[in-house]
């Protein structure tokens, strides 16, 4: 199923202050693709990530997974059921282990699944998942934020600035990772001021300027017609 926006805006107020950050956004996102929002800061890419993550409420326009708003499947069930996020600071539980960190993830969203597994997906071996996230290096803990992000298999995944910490050859590392979720028929949708991360995931790139998007260079990548990740459960 796709992810629909339709003519979303949003507007921040601050005291006698306001501020549209989101000006009427249009766009649709398909499974098996992988989308680049490219924009600098300030000009709206993070507060329309919050909105398709189900993270902020729409105030004007809609948002739709399928044929159901989000509203109508529920915020809360959205963020849950169908969409994970990878952050650019990781936000992993220091504390745990890099499996703890998976698991947790696997436990709390009520979905099965094999933590180790996940990570081996993602190059971490058995002894790397034993380990506590802050013994990892930066690249490493962002793989293991994306063998979380892959728990439950759920159909949408969001990055906001997922290699804005990494070298470039450990960027180019979790740009693969990102082009095998879509391969495997994931929503990949990755927010980046950088072009050159857009090129190297061979995105549809989507720019974001003052508040408004448009389709730029398009630069559809060579995935095979893949079989969609099916729904976890009925969105009714």
């Amino acid at each position: 199923m796709n992810l629909t926006v339709e003519n979303v805006s949003h507007t921040y107020t601050d005291g006698q202050k306001s501020l549209e950050v989101l000006k009427g956004i249009n766009a649709e996102f398909e499974p098996g693709k992988i989308y680049a929002i490219v924009g600098e800061s300030g000009s709206g890419k993070t507060t329309l990530i919050s909105l398709i993550a189900g993270l902020d409420k729409v105030q004007k326009g809609d948002i739709k997974y399928g044929a159901k708003s989000i509203k109508e499947i529920g915020q809360t069930k959205f963020r849950l059921k169908y969409v994970n996020i990878v952050f650019q600071s990781y936000n992993l539980i220091k504390y745990m282990t890099a499996r703890e960190n998976v698991q947790i993830a696997l436990d709390f969203t009520k979905h099965e699944g094999d933590a180790y597994k996940l990570l081996a997906d993602v190059g971490i071996d058995r002894d790397m998942a034993n380990r506590l996230v802050q013994k990892l290096s930066g690249g490493e803990q962002q793989r293991v934020a994306i063998a979380r992000a892959m728990a439950g298999k759920v159909p949408i995944i969001v990055a906001d600035e997922p290699t804005g910490n990494l070298d470039e050859n450990t960027e180019g590392i979790i740009l693969e990772l990102l082009k095998k979720l879509a391969d495997e028929g994931r929503i990949v949708i990755v927010v980046t001021h950088s072009r050159n991360v857009a090129e190297k995931t061979d995105a549809i790139v989507l720019h974001m300027e003052n508040g408004v998007l448009t389709e730029g260079s398009i630069r559809k990548t060579a995935l095979k017609e893949k079989k969609s990740v099916p729904d976890e459960e009925d969105l009714s």
